[in-house]
């Protein structure tokens, strides 16, 4: 065997232990997230939490957020179905988990539909998140800080190529950045790994990346200290029960069903088989 080949399998058995790790640290800690998010996607992050391991608490409330927030494991974000109203508790909600040293994940949905949304994301982005996780398209226009071709909450940008755009984004906000696709990149700015699970029908299924942005923060909760590496472990892991849920499913709605089933019986086995994550 090829010394870079087998440098290759010893990288994809570390990821792949790390992932594993981090997977049966969260089903012990079962930490809880708070999730301000749209209404669309709430249904289906709670049960993605939920099926991995970690306690979900949909709670957007500003009267809700200085009692409540200090004592989250994590906060997620998500801007799906912005409002005036809901804005005061996600700019709250941030400032009380960076206060009580707790991290907490941006998904900037549609950042660059809108004046409003995105003026409302990039104060976000300055309230310091561990990770801004997004499509091609949102990464892009929070990186430019400009309104951009978006396709609603579809991305009119493969993750390629947001890769220099993810590299500033990350530089300037100082979190990590990770950008979906066919390839998931991740980045620190400096290093960009890609995550390379998944099967396109999961675009089918709404709120999947909303979901994953949920895992990403429960798994940053079990790890704070390494938000790059289990960044990319999320979003292999949700990957992989996705494959897995294809493997039966008939359709995206059935692969939606099929898809938490994998992610509550995955085992260590098919993480080491099936994981790849590559230095880009």
């Amino acid at each position: 065997m090829e010394p870079r080949n087998l440098n290759e399998e010893q990288d994809q058995n570390s990821w792949a232990l790390n992932a594993w790790t981090l997977l049966s640290k969260l089903r012990d800690q079962s930490p809880l997230i708070q999730c301000i998010t749209n209404f669309v996607s709430m249904d289906l992050m709670a049960n993605t939490l939920l099926s991995a391991g970690a306690s979900p608490a949909m709670i957007h409330s500003i009267e809700e957020i200085q009692d409540f927030t200090p004592h989250i494991h994590a906060l997620c974000i998500n801007v799906g179905t912005l409002s005036p109203a809901w804005l005061p508790a996600m700019r709250e909600a941030a400032l009380v988990a960076n206060k009580a040293g707790k991290p907490w994940i941006l998904d900037p949905v549609a950042a660059g539909a809108s004046r409003f949304r995105l003026e409302a994301c990039l104060e976000l982005v300055g309230l310091n998140p561990s990770v801004i996780r997004g499509n091609g398209s949102e990464i892009i226009a929070l990186s430019k800080a400009s309104l951009g071709a978006t396709k609603g909450v579809d991305s009119s940008h493969e993750s390629m190529d947001a890769m220099e755009a993810a590299k500033s984004l990350a530089q300037s906000s100082g979190a990590i950045v990770a950008v979906s696709g066919a390839v998931d990149i991740i980045t620190d700015g400096h290093r960009v790994v890609g995550a390379h699970n998944g099967v396109s029908m999961m675009q089918k299924i709404t709120a999947t990346g909303c979901a994953v942005t949920a895992l990403i923060a429960a798994f940053i909760a079990v790890d704070p200290l390494h938000a790059l590496e289990a960044t990319a472990s999320a979003l292999s892991i949700f990957g992989i029960a996705g494959e897995m849920g294809m493997d039966m499913a008939k359709g995206p709605a059935s692969l939606r069903m099929h898809l938490i089933d994998s992610l509550y019986n995955l085992d260590q086995a098919a993480v080491s088989s099936r994981l790849k994550v590559t230095s880009l």
